[in-house]
């Protein structure tokens, strides 16, 4: 089951296809009702302010303790992965995640890989990268498996097909699936799901996952989800390799379930996840399932970018929940295609930057009202908005810098800069500020009635009366005719 590489171009097109999807009432509707719906689960899961703030705190400091301590964190959980039997690789470019996992595969002659869900696999392209090399990666994730055999990228990090109606979906599965019959019912649509895929984690050589934490302490790797493909994915084939960033690691296995609660309750609205799966080692003499070799890989791909500036680190605390996206006025008109990167909404838009560069992310930045929405619902309390802030002046900035972010300076405009230059100079001194209001004051009647954009309105643009007698007189006069 193939698809075509997506060309991810987050810069230059992304006002054309935001545009695109705001111009498109079905894709609108789905995504509005599809966050008002996740926004009351959550709403529900926490009926009490204190304990939630309280979580939270929590799950901050769990999440800034463990980034304070990554780099010595990172070698105790490859010593204790070691010790248990997991093989630990290194990868500083999606091109050596790649590489490695490629090198695995042709070791034991696979033909065809299970992939349990995980967005650091698509961050890397793992799934083309197979596909070029004659190797077959087939998602087991219902949403992963819709928006793969439709030839798509996941539009959302919990809810990767959220985008999709019932009726795309099953004239989806009567197109591509030979002998299926369209219909509309959801439970069905599963089912037929779950009967292609049952019988290919039996005939898969390796499964991929992710990792949600890994912890140090023990060496072990958490895993979080809902339909029991991951444990299947993690445990039927003879070889299973896991892939995640860097900043996944924590210390204690005790710091795991407060992020879970908060993982789980603000992703889905569920209080518990259907399966959490612990996994610490290959399958034993005397166990009579596992894999025989587990693989994990650490990724860097400009995470030590970030972790190097210390207000940049707190993007690291993310547990990838998409409360921040179910919860931002932007993501929910324009969907998550319209970013064109792997992670969209408003944690895609300060994450992008590191793995990408503000060279093809800077508008992404600036896709924002900065209502801070998402930085409310956060289950650890990344300062979202303040990052933005951040960014777009990173973005800005005059000149490169071998010590700031790739790409900084790339939206720089000279023109723009005088204009906020001079912005600057006339509201800083006040009395080139009454200057410049009393000279726009006396030569209003110079403003375009028509200016186009956000001012865009049914009457014409009028410029306001001089003084305010002639506003009173005006409102009189407008009274006395409706009299």
């Amino acid at each position: 089951m193939k698809t075509s590489p997506l060309s991810y171009m987050p810069g230059a097109q992304f006002g054309s296809r935001s545009s695109a999807a705001v111009a498109d009432p079905s894709l609108r509707s789905a995504f509005r009702g599809a966050m008002d719906f996740l926004q009351a689960k959550r709403l529900a899961q926490f009926p009490d302010a204190l304990e939630l703030e309280n979580l939270r705190l929590k799950g901050e400091a769990i999440r800034r303790y463990s980034l304070s301590r990554l780099p010595d964190l990172l070698e105790e959980l490859e010593r204790k992965l070691t010790a248990n039997g997991i093989v630990v690789h290194w990868a500083e470019t999606p091109d050596d995640a790649n590489r490695i996992m490629l090198d695995i595969a042709q070791r034991h002659g696979a033909r065809l890989i299970i992939k349990g869900k995980s967005m650091v696999s698509e961050e890397v392209g793992f799934n083309h990268a197979m596909e070029a090399a004659g190797i077959e990666a087939l998602e087991s994730d219902m949403g992963e498996f819709i928006v793969q055999l439709a030839g798509e990228a996941p539009s959302h990090i919990i809810m990767p097909a959220i985008h999709k109606t019932r009726q795309q979906i099953g004239q989806l599965f009567h197109e591509k699936l030979p002998g299926v019959p369209y219909t509309e019912n959801v439970d069905e649509l599963i089912r037929i799901g779950r009967k292609v895929l049952r019988g290919k984690f039996a005939e898969a050589d390796i499964g991929l996952s992710g990792v949600n934490f890994a912890v140090a302490e023990t060496g072990t790797l958490c895993l979080v989800e809902n339909e029991g493909n991951g444990r299947m994915c993690t445990t039927v084939p003879r070889v299973h390799i896991a892939i995640t960033g860097i900043e996944k690691v924590v210390e204690k296995l005790e710091h795991v379930p407060p992020l879970y609660t908060l993982l789980t309750r603000s992703a889905t609205g569920q209080p518990v996840t259907t399966y959490l799966n612990l996994i610490s080692g290959p399958r034993k003499p005397n166990e009579k399932d596992g894999p025989d070799e587990i693989h994990l890989i650490l990724l860097d791909n400009g995470r030590t970018n970030a972790y190097a500036d210390e207000q940049l680190r707190t993007t690291l605390q993310c547990i990838r929940c998409g409360a921040c996206m179910n919860h931002c006025p932007v993501y929910a008109r324009i969907g998550g295609h319209a970013y064109g990167t792997t992670y969209p909404g408003p944690i895609g838009a300060i994450i992008s930057p590191h793995l990408l560069g503000l060279k093809a992310t800077h508008n992404l930045v600036t896709a924002s009202s900065l209502c801070g929405a998402c930085s409310e619902v956060c289950p650890v309390r990344i300062p979202i908005p303040d990052l933005l802030i951040r960014l777009r002046a990173e973005a800005q900035a005059g000149s490169e810098s071998a010590t700031a972010i790739q790409g900084r300076g790339s939206a720089h405009s000279t023109l723009m800069t005088a204009i906020w230059r001079g912005w600057a100079l006339m509201y800083g001194r006040p009395a080139i500020y009454r200057c410049a209001t009393w000279l726009m004051s006396r030569f209003r009647a110079l403003v375009p009635r028509s200016q186009g954009g956000w001012t865009s309105c049914r009457t014409p643009l009028k410029p306001a009366p001089r003084r305010l007698r002639d506003l009173l007189a005006q409102k009189n006069s407008g009274a006395k005719s409706r009299a």
